[in-house]
């Protein structure tokens, strides 16, 4: 019988004890957490509250039924998925009462989506608002720079990923890289991440960190739960809120996260993202060289082309020496029929004077007026060449001296200034290929520091193996006494009914082969003699 049973007739309860409400509430509360210690259970998240104490509140409900569920803060912290409402969930935990308002309730220890068909949902939902506010517009993503100074690299410091992004920018372009450190899996990965990027943006420049001028967000590729923290709100809000250019290399090819989304440029993969933050230093150089010499032929064009104009702008006007040439023969003609003609009117004029019988100082006057006017005359032809040339100069002004001196002048200037230029250009193209030098210069120093030290571990590596070998090579088990044997082919014999019916044997040790004698044969046994009977000598009695 019960003990709470009443055995009294008309059921007066006189038997049973009375029982005190926190006497009755201690006893269903054992009942039900010995019944249910740990449980799994399978709903859609209903309401959901976290107060400023840092505990987890809400509903895991079905089509007909309801339980209060409550993570407490320190485990609300470790949670890998927050729970969302509408969001169908399976959560671990052990079911207990609460007395106080007389009702059980479910202690979540774990949450986990209930399928991938409930992630993409939340997931979708959640792209959809952040969407909405504009975090995704294509206006706000920033133009990757050609030529980073600095690269940071947000990812794992211990996986593939950093090894193949390090290793493709050495291969096109050898940059400095900053590393950040983050958990790229589990309940860190999206605190870490946002942290990192809103840090990295914060660094002042000038600084003693130098501040990036590029940020590479890279993971491998992994399941939807592997990559969930690069879905989480506080990641997308920080990249958005960035001033650097951020590429996105989470995952493989097919692999879609949000940052995706909000980043200003999404690579396939992480190798990916490292050769589109750098161009190839090999193809710079061709570049360099193949436009400065485009450089060069424009140049000397621009210099060459006037000169050719201003050649052939000469030849068409003409020799100067050609204007002087016919006057020069008609003075050459006229001189010496003037020398006569002076001769002859000094004799007619010495003979007029004569006949006239002037005085000696008439004569000496009219003498030096003669010789004053004989002056003047000839002061006049030796200026007839040139008025008859200034007048031909007037006549033709485009062969004018002063029209070509300006015209040379001219070329002289653009031509200045065209050598000027050049030598502009010269002196940056020198600077480029001096930096060019130096960075090549600084590779190479790495490149050499390097060496050795990857020399030094091949051979170290090289000669443990080499240990190995000897230690374990069947050359040195021989050298421990050890021996091979083979049969008359070459077969090696490894049981004793094989050597037994073997032709013939050969024996291998460690300093060669030698085949194998056969025992000598034992000689036949000798017949026993038989025991001669001894005489009977009788008895003595």
């Amino acid at each position: 019988m019960d003990l709470f049973e009443d055995d009294t007739p008309g059921g007066g309860g006189g038997n049973a004890p009375a029982l005190s409400v926190s006497e009755l509430s201690g006893a269903v509360k054992r009942v039900i957490e010995g019944e249910f210690g740990r449980v799994r259970v399978r709903g859609e998240v209903g309401r959901v509250s976290r107060p400023a104490s840092g505990h987890l509140y809400f509903d895991l409900k079905d089509d007909n039924a309801c339980i209060a569920a409550i993570c407490w803060r320190a485990q609300a912290g470790r949670l890998t998925h927050r729970p969302e409402e509408g969001m169908e969930i399976i959560a671990t935990g052990r079911l207990t009462t609460y007395p106080g308002q007389s009702k059980y309730q479910l202690i979540v220890e774990q949450i986990e989506p209930a399928g991938v068909g409930a992630l993409m949902a939340m997931l979708e939902q959640r792209r959809r608002a952040l969407a909405a506010e504009g975090l995704f517009d294509p206006a706000r993503k920033r133009v990757i720079p050609f030529l980073p100074g600095v690269i940071a690299v947000v990812t794992s410091p211990s996986g593939a990923v950093i090894r193949d992004i390090l290793h493709r920018l050495r291969d096109r372009f050898p940059s400095r890289v900053l590393i950040w450190p983050v958990a790229v899996q589990g309940s860190a990965c999206a605190p870490q991440v946002a942290d990192a990027i809103t840090r990295l943006n914060a660094i002042a420049p000038g600084g003693p960190v130098p501040r990036p001028d590029l940020i590479i967000v890279a993971r491998g590729g992994g399941s939807v739960e592997d990559l969930w923290g690069f879905n989480d709100e506080a990641v997308i809000r920080a990249v958005a809120a960035g001033t650097i250019p951020l590429i996105s290399a989470v995952g493989h090819e097919t692999d879609t996260t949000l940052i995706d989304h909000a980043a200003d440029l999404r690579a396939p993969t992480p190798t990916a993202a490292a050769e589109m933050a750098v161009p190839v230093l090999a193809d710079l150089a061709a570049r360099l060289t193949e436009t400065q010499a485009r450089l060069l032929r424009s140049v000397r064009a621009r210099i060459e082309l006037p000169a050719q104009r201003l050649g052939d702008m000469g030849r068409a006007l003409g020799r100067p020496q050609a204007l002087t040439e016919p006057a020069r023969q008609r003075l050459d003609l006229t001189g010496p029929r003037l020398e006569s003609a002076l001769r002859g009117f000094v004799r007619d004029c010495r003979h007029r004077a004569d006949s006239l019988h002037l005085p000696l100082s008439a004569l000496r006057q009219f003498i030096a007026s003669r010789r004053e006017a004989l002056t003047r005359a000839g002061m006049a032809l030796a200026q007839a060449p040139a008025r008859d040339l200034q007048r031909r100069r007037t006549a033709l002004p485009v062969l004018r001296p002063g029209a070509v001196r300006v015209a040379q002048i001219a070329a002289q200037r653009q031509l200045a200034s065209a050598s000027a230029r050049l030598d502009a250009v010269q002196t940056r193209t020198r600077r480029s290929q001096l930096d060019a030098s130096a960075r090549l210069a600084e590779a190479g120093r790495r490149l050499d520091a390097l060496a050795p030290r990857l020399t030094a571990e091949r051979r170290a590596a090289l000669d443990s193996l080499d240990r190995l070998r000897q230690t374990l090579g069947h050359a040195e088990t021989l050298r421990r006494g050890f021996a091979i044997v083979r049969g008359p082919e070459g077969q090696l014999i490894t049981s004793a009914a094989t050597a037994a019916s073997a032709a013939a044997l050969e024996l291998e040790f460690h300093d060669g082969r030698v085949p194998a004698r056969p025992a000598a044969e034992p000689p036949p046994a000798r017949p026993a003699r038989a025991k001669r009977p001894k005489p009977d000598q009788g008895s003595l009695f």
